[in-house]
């Protein structure tokens, strides 16, 4: 048995010894947001924070999880609106079929709450860990970077 908080809410979850972190969110804790892909940490689409680090969900032994704080896709936008980089990259086209966005969402989201106020070189290697097969990363960074232009 682990206990973790996930998104402010303390947890438990019950995983097989080599069970991954991303696995016990997504089927044990009912959190989907974050997508099975490449199950070797290549593509970004499995993004969560985990004590105030990006990890790659599917690395993490779900057992190495316990007592920690993680924060998934889900724990980004309040229950009455959506966040800023969720807003940004929708009104810059910059999600299409929308398997890597939730990896993007996160990764964007720690890179605003580390530094508010980023350069487009900046934005660019913080996603430098997350594919996207269908944007071509163009109007994800200048959604980003308009966001960025937007902090005071």
């Amino acid at each position: 048995m682990i206990r973790l908080s996930v998104n402010g809410v303390a947890r438990t979850a019950d995983p097989t010894g080599a069970e991954s972190l991303l696995t016990v969110l997504r089927e044990q804790l009912g959190l989907p947001g974050a997508k099975n892909a490449c199950e070797q940490g290549e593509c970004g689409s499995c993004t969560v924070i985990m004590d105030g680090e990006l990890v790659c969900s599917c690395l993490v032994l779900a057992a190495d999880a316990d007592g920690t704080e993680v924060r998934t896709v889900e724990g980004v936008a309040s229950a009455d609106a959506i966040d800023a980089v969720q807003e940004a990259l929708l009104d810059a086209g910059g999600v299409q079929c929308g398997f890597c966005t939730p990896g993007i969402v996160v990764a964007a989201r720690h890179l605003f709450a580390t530094k508010p106020d980023p350069t487009e070189d900046e934005i660019r290697e913080a996603l430098a860990g997350n594919i996207c097969r269908c944007t071509g990363y163009g109007s994800i960074v200048r959604a980003l970077a308009a966001l960025a232009a937007e902090t005071p």
